[in-house]
């Protein structure tokens, strides 16, 4: 990392969190947080600071969710197991850990927001970035970080957020909140093919929000050094342009060759490269507070071993020349026709620049 301060690294880690029981072969279960905090304890028993998750409130909930289906949310608790979508299963105890989840990114980010600390990883589950306003959708119950966005809109007068989803799936429900709204640019790296089959090329936005919507279709052949520099070419002129206010992280690890669901070629160490890009292009722009938040990332391995490289990047450990020097065509490919689908928008690229990056 450029700068030579010490960061102030926050988490968000809460073993109300486990309380959310999805069955025994259930991909998103339990055990993936367990990994993370035998891992946290291992290797990080110092030099984080610790945030509290407190409940959110229904207002804070409804920033995002419909009333009816928050209610429907918390009346799981009155059966054993039931499900509130064919993939997305509930205990008795998941309201309180999807309640609890939305208020750990909500504290996260009033400790952003505070000066307390300069990035915060929020460690919660269930994951949030597929739910929309009525519906549990793949895995997640509430919208985490697009209720954390509406909370930094309104509650903070936030007018440019910036929300990065390296998540192996599309986010569409984060990409479904903010596709009309220029307040927020949403940048999605992805597998189409995957779940849930949507954030193509074209998919830019609509309305005002015409333009703030980046997604970027990738092989699952892609390796560490082809996202890397695909990351770099879209994100530096993103950041530079729009010079967000806040930038929020849909940290997802099933983009990890191990990851039994994602079935893709990365490493543990593309999430930290990425981690440092997103930090050095902070310290050149403002310094906007970073808030990441839990998505997906199945091998628990890999899971605990890509949040740790986070966590390292976090904290200013750098490894020289890895994202400045890396350059690959398959990356170029990706960034050049990114710029190319954008340059009539002139938001973070234009058709001078999207004609040399396609040279």
């Amino acid at each position: 990392m450029k700068a030579t301060d010490a960061h102030r690294v926050g988490i968000i880690r809460d073993d109300r969190f486990l309380e959310h029981k999805t069955g025994l072969i259930h991909p998103e279960h339990p055990n993936r947080l367990k990994a993370i905090h035998a891992m946290l304890d291992r290797d990080f028993a110092s030099g984080l600071i610790h945030i509290q998750a407190d409940l959110a409130t229904m207002d804070e909930l409804e920033l995002v969710h419909t009333p009816t289906y928050i209610k429907k949310v918390m009346k799981t608790a009155e059966r054993e197991f039931t499900h509130l979508a064919p993939d997305t299963p509930a205990s008795n105890m998941t309201y309180l850990a999807a309640w609890l989840a939305v208020g750990g990114c909500l504290k996260a980010l009033e400790a952003l927001m505070t000066g307390r600390c300069d990035s915060v990883f929020a460690f919660v589950r269930p994951p949030g970035h597929h739910a929309v306003e009525d519906r549990a959708l793949g895995f997640c119950i509430f919208n985490n970080l697009g209720i954390a966005a509406r909370k930094a809109l309104q509650g903070f007068s936030l007018g440019r957020i910036l929300i990065v989803d390296w998540d192996i799936h599309h986010g569409n429900g984060l990409q479904q909140l903010f596709y009309e709204d220029p307040r927020v640019l949403y940048f999605s790296s992805h597998y189409l093919s995957s779940y849930p089959a949507t954030g193509d090329w074209e998919e830019t936005g609509q309305g005002d929000g015409l333009g703030y919507t980046i997604n970027v279709p990738i092989p699952k052949n892609m390796e560490d050094d082809d996202i890397v520099h695909c990351y770099r070419e879209i994100l530096g002129p993103v950041v530079r342009r729009y010079r967000p206010e806040l930038i929020l992280v849909a940290a997802g690890f099933d983009a990890h060759g191990a990851d039994p669901m994602g079935h893709a070629r990365l490493t543990e160490r593309a999430f930290g490269r990425l981690t440092r890009l997103i930090m050095d292009l902070r310290e050149e722009n403002g310094r906007p507070p970073v808030l990441l938040a839990l998505e997906g990332g199945y091998d628990l391995p890999a899971l605990a071993a890509s949040v740790h490289e986070v966590l390292d990047a976090l904290l200013g450990k750098a490894y020289p020349g890895e994202i400045q020097e890396t350059t690959t065509p398959a990356g170029a490919d990706m960034a050049a026709r990114a710029a190319r689908v954008h340059a009539e928008f002139g938001i973070w690229t234009d058709a001078a620049v999207a004609e040399v990056g396609a040279s």
